[in-house]
């Protein structure tokens, strides 16, 4: 990432399909805050995958499977899900 150990990450996810969540549409943004937080947490540790540092733009990135227990609340479904999307783009990424 040009030598730089901190650099800028620009992530911009214009659509998140999240189908059969329990959630009410006033929990919508405690998860998007919960997903913003933990993905930026991850990348700031990990990094972008390396195919990824150069940028540009993607049109889908897969991400993995999360654990609905059913008592979820919008911050644990929030981490799931970043960790999910994390696995997918993060610098440990095989």
């Amino acid at each position: 990432m040009n030598g730089n150990p901190n650099p800028n990450i620009t992530i911009s996810i214009e659509r998140l399909i999240l189908d059969g969540l329990p959630l009410t549409h006033a929990q919508h943004p405690l998860l998007q805050a919960a997903i913003e937080a933990e993905l930026a947490r991850l990348l700031a540790a990990d990094g972008l995958a390396h195919d990824l540092q150069s940028g540009g733009a993607y049109p889908r990135v897969p991400g993995g499977a999360i654990q609905l227990s059913g008592h979820d609340t919008p911050a644990h479904l929030g981490q799931q899900i970043a960790r999910a999307v994390h696995s997918s783009i993060g610098g440990s990424k095989r």
